[in-house]
C-alpha cells in the first residue's frame, strides 16, 4: 500500500517553561544573540540539535571569519580565545585583488567551551539536544516554539522569538515569505561541502615551498615558525589539482583547495557537491557521501603532489555539513549586491562588515574571494514580513543571491546576531513589538560596545 499522508491525532503539549527570549541555533550567531540579550537582564533560553556550541565554527572544523572581527562581542570572544591561548593575531591575506584582512582561526575544541562559558555566565538557559519542531503563532504573532528532545514534546513561551538556524526555518515555518538561494524559478545556491583536518603535516616544510609557488596565489605566510600554528592560510593548488586529476582518473569536483592552520593543525576546505536539495533527507545525506569520497581523493593529493604533507594522515572529518545558501528571508529591506559594495549608507545601520566577498560558483568554477569596501546591514534586513515577535539572524537575512556572498560570512553573521539579540532586549524592556523598536537606541547601545555601524569608521581603522 503506497501513502501519502497520515493523520497525527491532536494532544496536549506540556509547558517546559517560559522566557522573553528564545534564539533558535547555537551555531555561530546565535549565541552572540543569546548573550546580547541576557546581559541586559532578560530572561534567555538558547536552543540547540546538538551537544555543543558553534555550529560551523567549532563543530564544521571552519575554525575562521573570512573577515576581520571589529569589535562588540564577536571580538571579546577572539580576544577571550587568545588569553587562553585558543586564537593567534589577525592577519592580512594576499589575493588577487589585494589583501583582506581576517580574524585569527581558532581551536574549535576550546571554542566551545567558550562560548558555553559566556552564555552561561550571562544567565543564558541552554537546552541541548533539543530540537525546535515549529513555531507557535497567535493572530500573527510569535508565542513561542514547541520542541522534541528525549522529554518529548513541549512547549517553550517566549515574548520574542530570534532565528539563528541559518535556514530561515522558524520564518519559514511561520509563514513569512522568503526566496531560495537567488530567488529564480531554477534558484541558485552556493554548493554545500565539508571540512576535514590532516594531521601529521610538516607545516614549516609546506610553508617554505609555498613562499615560492605561483599555484597558490591567496596566501598567508608568517615569517617565524612559531606563527605558523594559528597563521598559515593558503588558497589554489588549481593547476596541481587538474594535473592530478588527469594523471590518476581520480575525478574531484572542486578547482581549488583551501589550507588553514589553527593549533598547529592543518584544516582543509576541498570538497564541493552542487544543486543539493538540504531540506530532502536523502539529497541530504548522498551529499555527505559525495563529501568522503572527495576527501579520500584529496587526502591522496595532498600526500602525493604538496611537499610538507608526506607522512600526513586523515585526522578528523566534520561530523556536518557545510550548507552556505538556502532560505533567505524577504524582509523590510533586502540588502542588495550593490548595497554589500559599500555603495549605500543606511539611517537604521546596525552593523558595518568588512568582510571578503566569497562566492562559490553554484554551476561549479573557481571560488570568487576578493577585497572589498566595508558595507552596512541595516536593521530591516531582520525584521521577516507578515509575522510579529520574530527576529532573524545570520546567513538567512534579507540579502540578494550577491549581497550574500558576503552576509553570509561569520562576522556578518555574528554582528547581526549581537543586533538582533539587543533589540529583542530593548523590544521587552520598551514594551513595544521588534518592528517599532527604537533603532537609534539600538545604534547607541552597539556603540558603547565599540561595534562600528559605518562603513567609513572601518576605513579609518
Amino acid at each position: 500500500m503506497s501513502r501519502t499522508h497520515i493523520e497525527e491525532p491532536a494532544r496536549s503539549i506540556p509547558v517546559l517553561m517560559e522566557a522573553e527570549v528564545v534564539v533558535v541555533g547555537g551555531g555561530t550567531t546565535g549565541p552572540i544573540a543569546a548573550i546580547a540579550a541576557a546581559r541586559r537582564g532578560r530572561k534567555v533560553v538558547l536552543i540547540e540539535r546538538f551537544g555543543s556550541l558553534g555550529g560551523i565554527l567549532t563543530l564544521g572544523l571552519n575554525t575562521k571569519p573570512s573577515g576581520a572581527l571589529l569589535g562588540g562581542l564577536p571580538l571579546e570572544l577572539w580576544n577571550l580565545a587568545r588569553s587562553v591561548g585558543a586564537a593567534g593575531d589577525d592577519y592580512m591575506a594576499t589575493t588577487k585583488t589585494g589583501g583582506v584582512r581576517i580574524a585569527s582561526p581558532v581551536d574549535p575544541e576550546m571554542m566551545k567551551m567558550l562560548l558555553t562559558r559566556l552564555c552561561v555566565e550571562a544567565g543564558v538557559q541552554i537546552l541541548f539536544e533539543t530540537f525546535v519542531s515549529a513555531p507557535v503563532v497567535e493572530d500573527g504573532t510569535v508565542t513561542g516554539v514547541v520542541i522534541e528532545s528525549k522529554g518529548g514534546r513541549q512547549f517553550v513561551g517566549t515574548k520574542v522569538l530570534i532565528d539563528c538556524s541559518a535556514d530561515a526555518d522558524m520564518a519559514a515555518k511561520a509563514n513569512a515569505p522568503f526566496v531560495m538561494g537567488s530567488g529564480e524559478a531554477e534558484a541558485r545556491m552556493q554548493p554545500v561541502s565539508m571540512y576535514f583536518i590532516m594531521k601529521n603535516v610538516d607545516l614549516v616544510r609546506l610553508a617554505d615551498w609555498a613562499r615560492s609557488c605561483d599555484d597558490v596565489p591567496a596566501r598567508a605566510i608568517p615569517q617565524d615558525e612559531e606563527g605558523l600554528a594559528y597563521g598559515l592560510w593558503l588558497t589554489g593548488f588549481n593547476g596541481m589539482l587538474r594535473r592530478f586529476q588527469e594523471e590518476t582518473g581520480v575525478r574531484l569536483q572542486r578547482d581549488n583547495i583551501t589550507l588553514k592552520t589553527a593549533d598547529g593543525q592543518m584544516y582543509v576546505n576541498a570538497t564541493r557537491v552542487l544543486g543539493v536539495d538540504v531540506f530532502s533527507p536523502a539529497a541530504f545525506t548522498a551529499a555527505i557521501l559525495e563529501c568522503y569520497r572527495q576527501i579520500d581523493g584529496v587526502c591522496r593529493f595532498l600526500r602525493e603532489r604538496v611537499p610538507g604533507f608526506e607522512q600526513a594522515r586523515l585526522g578528523q572529518v566534520s561530523p556536518i555539513l557545510g550548507v552556505r545558501e538556502t532560505r533567505h528571508i524577504l524582509g523590510e529591506y533586502t540588502l542588495t549586491g550593490r548595497d554589500s559594495r559599500g555603495e549605500t549608507t543606511f539611517e537604521d545601520t546596525i552593523a558595518a562588515d568588512s568582510s571578503a566577498l566569497d562566492i562559490h560558483d553554484p554551476k561549479g568554477g573557481d571560488v570568487d574571494f576578493q577585497s572589498m569596501p566595508p558595507y552596512e546591514i541595516p536593521y530591516r534586513c531582520l525584521l521577516p514580513r507578515d509575522v510579529e515577535q520574530l527576529l532573524v539572524a545570520g546567513r538567512c537575512i534579507s540579502a540578494d543571491h550577491e549581497a550574500h556572498a558576503r552576509s553570509r560570512n561569520m562576522p556578518a553573521c555574528m554582528a547581526t546576531g549581537q543586533a538582533a539579540g539587543i533589540a529583542a532586549a530593548i523590544a521587552v524592556e520598551e514594551g513595544v513589538p521588534v518592528r517599532r523598536v527604537p533603532v537609534g537606541r539600538v545604534q547607541r547601545v552597539l556603540r558603547e560596545m565599540g561595534m562600528p555601524l559605518r562603513a567609513s569608521e572601518i576605513t579609518s581603522r
